[in-house]
Parts: C-alpha cells; structure tokens; sequence
C-alpha cells in the first residue's frame, strides 16, 4: 500500500458523497462533484490504493438486531497494563463496539451496545473479572444526537 497523497477539495467531495451513501455510482459521484465517471474512478482507486478508503459496509441499525441500549465504560487498569492487554480483555466480549485508550484519568474507553440492562450488567460484571481492570464507570447513552460513519 503506498502512502496517502495530499488529498485535493474533489478528493475530499468525492469521500464525502462515498460516506453518505456508499452504493452510490461513479455516474452519481462524478454528477455531484462535476467529474466524469472515469475521472471519479481513477481517483476512487487510488484512493483505495493509498489506503484512504479501507472498505465499504452496510450501517445496520442496533436496535432492529435487539441491541436497544448503549453505553460508555470508562476503563482503569492496573499499572503498567499495555494496550495489547487491553484489546485482549475487551475483544473477546460481543457486546463491545469500540474501545479507545484515552488520556486522563481512565485508561481506555469502551462503547457497548447490548439488549437491555441484565446484559449490560453481565458485561460489567465479565469486565471487572479481568485482573487488568480495577474498576470501571458506567454511562448509559439515553438519546444519540450526533453519529457520523
């Protein structure tokens, strides 16, 4: 993979159009931001070269899979925990969507989604059995304001 270029104003139009809808043509895209298809699709491609663009999905929404509730859980490890030992505690669990190590006083932060508060409560509770992690604190997410891709 080379390394990405400066991306130029129709790169960055082109990604942005790709992040609201990533089934849209290379006829659409190039409509949008004034270029042919084939220009968009040398641009597209090299922005896939470079590692700019590392792949597409469908956004899928928790609540119609029955993950109803979301949560943020603050991390504090014992000391000298690495951030590989992290991963290992955390991406075993199902219900993690995202984990972040952080500065301040937690040491990673971690993004849940689960059905409801039982399941919440047993992913807390596997989270405390690992011996890297103190303790925790708990946010449950009432309402998502914003949410980008």
């Amino acid at each position: 993979m080379q390394r990405p270029q400066r991306l130029d104003d129709l790169d960055r139009k082109i990604l942005e159009h790709l992040e609201r809808d990533g089934r849209a043509t290379l006829s659409d895209v190039g409509e949008a931001v004034g270029l042919s298809s084939s220009a968009v699709k040398r641009r597209v491609d090299r922005l896939q070269t470079t590692g700019v663009i590392v792949g597409y999905s469908a956004i899928v929404d928790p609540a119609a899979l029955g993950d109803r509730l979301e949560a943020f859980m603050e991390l504090y490890c014992a000391d000298n925990v690495a951030p590989a030992d992290l991963l290992a505690a955390v991406s075993e669990i199902p219900a993690v969507v995202a984990a972040h190590t952080v500065a301040g006083d937690a040491d990673a932060v971690v993004r849940v989604r689960v059905e409801g508060i039982e399941e919440l409560e047993r992913t807390i509770e596997r989270l405390r059995r690992d011996p890297k992690v103190m303790r925790t604190r708990t946010m449950v997410a009432l309402s998502t304001l914003v949410e980008r891709p």
